[in-house]
């Protein structure tokens, strides 16, 4: 039968997970929100009541409520969606070695080998999967089953929620190739607008051209994109207990509307931090460089990163320090699109520490001094958990270490 690859994708994964924390959200429209009592704060999720009702990931609750007065916003808890992450990748490694996480909500399966020892058929076993999310977590998933990963992620979106969907060789030109191109992966907005100012509409549009006419006007990038409209995709799923470990904790928002203002900018950089922060702690990982990305209107892109001199891992430092690289970065006038914040040079937590020299250990002076810094920012990180704790409860980013908020306020008069 050849390779047959699946892609489970968690349906509104963030907000399915509230929903499990609260069942009151079910049958209201609903959204996770980086800030629920901040009007500027970034939709992060929502469910599909709010998704009829018009609302959308990445624009803010002011604008959400606009079309939607009712929906209720929700702070995010992001340790409950990285441990329900990890508990559905437990359940796809009893049916395949072979498990790649794409994100926290996704990931590829190749069943090649064992699929017929669970199932009838492919299709059937993806049934199966999605019947054992649904009961042991309580969450629902589509799959998609193909021949090769670019098919399987596009089937995942084309039924939601709940469902499977089977993309074969054999069928594949009647179910892909009339649709949009950018439902292409690795098809944003400046290469879809490239294509469609030449008429390429659908992925069929896309296969049918010369590979390298697409390399004139795409570079590399049009190459691969000729082998995946023509389903030639063949990269391959790894083994989970041979993944890399993570070089690099991050995220991103496209923003449904440009940001112009400083206060629209600070409140995304907070969303993003505290996405970071949450997400470093959740991996006992802290990081010695900060980078901040910006996308403007124009789609021109730009970034600009600190290397620190102790690695951090809280909300605050990274706030902070995403607040002065922005101040560098951005022209105060350009409207920016999309905002992007990435913790790198990762280290475990227990060996994030300065270490000390011999030499230095036998001076006293300097042992004191090394040891009273140690200390210092033992406690730091003990407080910082525990604020993180409380703003979990109360709603997230409410509280600051109060010296950073102090140093804040005075930056801002």
């Amino acid at each position: 039968m050849g390779k047959i690859i699946l892609h489970c994708d968690c349906n509104g994964y963030y907000a399915s997970v509230e929903c499990l924390l609260d069942s009151s959200l079910k049958n209201i429209p609903m959204a996770v929100a980086g800030n629920p009592e901040n009007r500027h704060g970034i939709i992060l999720a929502k469910n599909e009541l709010a998704k009829k009702a018009g609302v959308l990931t990445a624009e803010t609750i002011a604008e959400a409520k606009r079309k939607c007065p009712s929906l209720k916003t929700v702070k995010p808890h992001h340790d409950l969606y990285q441990k329900y992450s990890k508990k559905i990748n437990q359940i796809y490694l009893e049916y395949t070695e072979f498990v790649e996480p794409f994100s926290i909500d996704e990931s590829f399966l190749d069943v090649s080998q064992t699929w017929f020892k669970f199932a009838d058929s492919p299709g059937k076993l993806a049934d199966l999967i999605r019947s054992r999310i649904k009961s042991e977590i309580g969450i629902t998933i589509s799959v998609g089953v193909s021949f090769n990963k670019i098919f399987a992620k596009l089937g995942s979106d084309l039924k939601k929620p709940d469902a499977t969907t089977i993309i074969t060789k054999e069928d594949m030109k009647s179910k892909v190739w009339s649709l949009p191109i950018n439902n292409m992966l690795y098809v944003g907005k400046v290469t879809e607008k490239k294509l469609r100012n030449l008429n390429i509409n659908t992925i069929g549009d896309l296969a049918a051209l010369e590979p390298h006419f697409l390399e004139q006007l795409l570079g590399k990038q049009g190459l691969t994109l000729s082998k995946y409209a023509r389903g030639l995709d063949d990269s391959q799923v790894p083994k989970f207990s041979e993944l890399e470990e993570a070089k690099s904790i991050g995220n991103g928002i496209t923003f449904q509307k440009d940001l112009t203002t400083w206060s629209e900018i600070e409140s995304g950089l907070k969303d993003l931090a505290a996405e970071v922060s949450q997400r470093l702690q959740a991996s006992e990982k802290s990081a010695n460089v900060i980078q901040v990305q910006l996308k403007s209107f124009d789609f021109q892109m730009s970034s600009k990163q600190m290397t620190l001199f102790n690695p951090i891992d809280s909300f605050t430092d990274i706030y902070q320090t995403s607040l002065k690289l922005m101040h560098e970065l951005w022209d105060k006038k350009t409207p920016i699109r999309l905002l992007a914040v990435t913790a790198n040079n990762l280290q475990d937590q227990a060996s994030a520490y300065k270490q000390i020299s011999i030499s230095e250990w036998q001076n006293p002076e300097q042992k004191e001094s090394w040891l009273k810094k140690e200390n210092k920012q033992k406690k730091s990180q003990e407080i910082q958990k525990l604020i993180n704790q409380i703003n979990q409860n109360i709603g997230q980013t409410h509280l600051q270490l109060g010296i950073d908020h102090f140093k804040d306020s005075k930056n801002n008069k």
